[in-house]
């Protein structure tokens, strides 16, 4: 009981207190602390200065906006080979090739033994044009006939070859054996002759046969 009635006396003479300050116009000492509404509104006014204000927004009326046209996509490329792809083989005129390739092997390789044996290859060429002629040394002729067989040898391993890479490059390839077939026949076939017009009786035989 004396702990309540000491607590009761205090609460009253803390009232009391209050009551008297309140007359006397001091503020109390629970609204000392408390600041003033205008400090407040001040403090907050600095605070508003110090910070950036956000960019205005612009206030687009609906009469005033323009349409915006979408990005023009790109046309689509046309089809076609890939670059760097290979290019597309042609089938007949490999058939072509390869025909007439074989073809010129087998010329050059049955042209060998009539070009190295130039007294035979003299005397069918004799039966052929119908002239009664002999050669007076068969053995000149021998390395004529031995150079006309290389320069067909070496002619058609220069065409395979110039075929072989033109076919892999996708080109028309049919008459590279066409045109060399005839360039290095027609140069062998000089070279053959070669020792017959230096022979002057068959040479005059051959002037006979003409007229």
């Amino acid at each position: 009981m004396p702990r309540a009635s000491a607590t009761a006396g205090r609460w009253a003479g803390g009232a009391a207190r209050e009551r008297r300050r309140a007359r006397s116009g001091r503020p109390s000492a629970r609204r000392r602390g408390a600041a003033s509404p205008a400090a407040v509104r001040g403090v907050r006014d600095a605070r508003g200065a110090a910070r950036p204000h956000p960019p205005a927004r612009r206030d687009v009326r609906a009469g005033d906006r323009t349409p915006v046209m979408p990005a023009a996509e790109p046309a689509p490329a046309p089809a076609g080979p890939a670059a760097g792809a290979p290019p597309r083989p042609r089938t007949v005129d490999r058939i072509v090739t390869v025909a007439l390739l074989a073809y010129g092997l087998f010329n050059v390789l049955s042209s060998f033994t009539a070009f190295l044996d130039y007294g035979a290859y003299a005397e069918t060429m004799f039966a052929v044009l119908g002239v009664d002629a002999e050669l007076a040394d068969p053995s000149a002729g021998r390395p004529w006939g031995i150079a006309a067989a290389v320069v067909l040898a070496v002619g058609w391993v220069a065409t395979a070859l110039v075929s072989s890479w033109s076919l892999r490059r996708g080109r028309l390839t049919w008459w590279i054996p066409l045109v060399a077939g005839i360039v290095f026949t027609f140069a062998a076939g000089i070279m053959m002759v070669v020792p017959l017009m230096n022979d002057p009786a068959v040479w005059d035989a051959l002037v006979g046969s003409l007229r």
